[in-house]
This record gives C-alpha cells, sequence and structure tokens, in this order.
C-alpha cells in the first residue's frame, strides 16, 4: 500500500497511565515514560526546567488493517463532515503516529512523570522533545467547527466520566 517504509528506534514506554483506548476524558491522568535502558539517563539532563513534553508515540494497539484513508465522518457521527483519513488523528493513519503534548510534573532517573499524556500504559515513544514556545504554530489556528464539538469532554478529568 505504501511505498517506503522506515525503521524508527523506540526511545521510551509508557509504563503507567491510562488504559483502555477511551476517546474522552484523558485529562489529569498521571502517566510514567520510562527512557529505554539503551540510552543514557544524561540524556534527559536539564529537561526538568521545561513545563511540558512534545510526545511521538506509536498507537501500537491498532493493525495494518485499521488504516482507513478514505473519507468518513469522525467517530462514525454523521453530524460532522465526512474528511479523508489524514485529516483525521487518530489509529486508522498509515503510520499510526499520535503526537501529545503533557505537562512534565517531575524527573525521577530514566522516568518522566507527566500528566494529560493521551497515550495508554504500555504505549512506544519514539520521540520526545520539550515544547519551546517559539517552535508552537504561528499565528492564529483556523479550524472547521466540528473538531471543538468532537473533542469537547476529550480533556475533561477521567473523574467526571458519566
Amino acid at each position: 500500500m505504501f511505498d517506503h517504509h522506515i525503521q524508527v528506534p523506540v526511545i521510551a514506554t509508557v509504563v503507567e497511565g491510562s488504559t483502555g483506548r477511551l476517546d474522552d476524558y484523558k485529562g489529569g491522568v498521571a502517566s510514567v515514560i520510562r527512557l529505554v535502558p539503551s540510552l543514557p539517563e544524561s540524556a534527559l539532563q536539564g529537561i526538568e526546567e521545561f513545563s511540558h513534553l512534545e510526545v511521538v508515540w506509536h498507537f501500537s494497539q491498532g493493525s495494518d488493517s485499521d488504516i482507513e484513508l478514505e473519507p468518513r465522518s469522525p467517530r462514525g457521527n454523521p453530524d460532522w463532515p465526512a474528511t479523508g483519513g489524514l485529516v483525521h488523528r487518530n489509529h486508522r493513519r498509515p503510520a499510526r503516529i499520535g503526537i501529545s503534548y503533557p505537562r512534565l510534573l517531575r524527573v525521577e532517573g530514566r522516568d518522566l512523570h507527566v500528566t494529560d499524556l493521551d497515550a495508554d500504559a504500555g504505549t512506544p515513544i519514539v520521540d520526545l522533545a520539550p515544547v519551546f514556545a517559539e517552535m508552537l504554530p504561528r499565528g492564529t489556528v483556523h479550524q472547521p467547527p466540528w473538531p471543538s464539538d468532537m473533542l469537547q469532554d476529550y480533556w475533561k478529568n477521567a473523574s467526571e466520566r458519566p
């Protein structure tokens, strides 16, 4: 289906955090990202000075059979417009890559304690970096109304789940 494949190393794993692949109520979940033993702990030196991380992870619980590129309504809701597979931000994308911006709470050796990471326990991390404000989108970010409607409960605290 795809012309080129690459190998990406796993640099860490989510060892504590949410489970169950929930679509919403991801807020307030404490997670631990543990650096793999083959990387030096010193690779994290200075990261504690930053409030947030950019974490690139793999939707490892999905499979190639989940990939869906043809237009469809998000979450199967006909009230939202059908959009192509590259417009969705879920496990049905070709590389099954997710990106999160959790708050860094503390560093303990190889463990990064974070909150609001929307990757489940067991998820492989392929990259992480501190968030630099200068690297965030410049200018006004525009989007249609449906993402805000769809994600209104996404960052609600898990304890608020009905």
